[in-house]
């Protein structure tokens, strides 16, 4: 379980890694055609739809590490179990919630087949993935999170990478 884990987290932080790394080659090749006076126009449209890919890439990573907005200033002040019992039900709706609106972006996706992105020309159910990806991500890593809490490998709070 632990190798499928760690493979899923390379492959979302290498997704989100590639999609920044693009972005950052656009805007980069966006300024020097600026300066230079020939700014290709597909730039600014590859640039949104690198930063869509690593939003997609990453939710599922931030909801492991906590990184998404989290108010737990109340819950982990209760007592005994409380606050356990909420980081469940928490997992359970994030993962519940994406889960149910999977098949619902995913006609999302469909719709884009008869669309082209107008700078790029590349169809848009490419860039129309984003939203099941970032749901399936999230439905994914919170579904992890309630295997490892039911299964007392971990207890629900944000898993923080150790600084290197």
């Amino acid at each position: 379980m632990a190798r499928f884990i760690h493979a899923i987290v390379f492959v979302a932080r290498l997704g989100a890694g590639l999609a920044f790394a693009i972005l950052m080659a656009a805007v980069l090749l966006q300024v020097v055609g600026r300066l230079t006076g020939s700014s290709p126009v597909w730039t600014e449209e590859l640039t949104r739809y690198a930063l869509l890919y690593m939003i997609a890439f990453g939710a599922g990573l931030a909801f492991r590490t906590g990184d998404l907005v989290n108010v737990d200033v109340i819950s982990e002040a209760l007592p005994g179990r409380l606050p356990w019992l909420l980081r469940l039900l928490a997992a359970v709706s994030t993962a519940g919630l994406a889960a149910w609106l999977l098949p619902h972006a995913w006609r999302y996706v469909a719709i884009g087949k008869m669309q082209m992105a107008p700078a790029l020309g590349i169809r848009m159910d490419f860039i129309h993935f984003t939203v099941w990806l970032m749901l399936a991500g999230l439905a994914l890593f919170g579904l992890l999170r309630i295997v490892g809490m039911l299964g007392g490998l971990e207890d629900g709070t944000p898993e923080r990478p150790e600084e290197e």
